[in-house]
């Protein structure tokens, strides 16, 4: 379930990539939607790491967070 503040980031991202598309074309935009998304989605899985060693678990790699978590 997402939650309404990622709502509200990832409708900004959108908005503000919309207008790029208008601008510069789809393919910048694309771009620039793409690396705002992967520096959002880096920073939850650092912070989801940070919190679950903090608990104790065991930290896992991506390939194994990939082949048994779902995101």
């Amino acid at each position: 379930m997402i939650k309404p503040r990622n709502k509200v980031t990832l409708f900004l991202v959108i908005s503000v990539g919309s207008l790029i598309g208008i601008v510069r074309g789809e393919e910048a935009k694309q771009k620039w939607v793409f690396k705002i998304r992967s520096k959002y989605d880096n920073k939850r899985l650092i912070a989801e790491k940070r919190m679950q060693a903090r608990k104790g678990g065991v930290l896992l790699d991506d390939i194994e967070m990939a082949s048994f978590h779902d995101n």
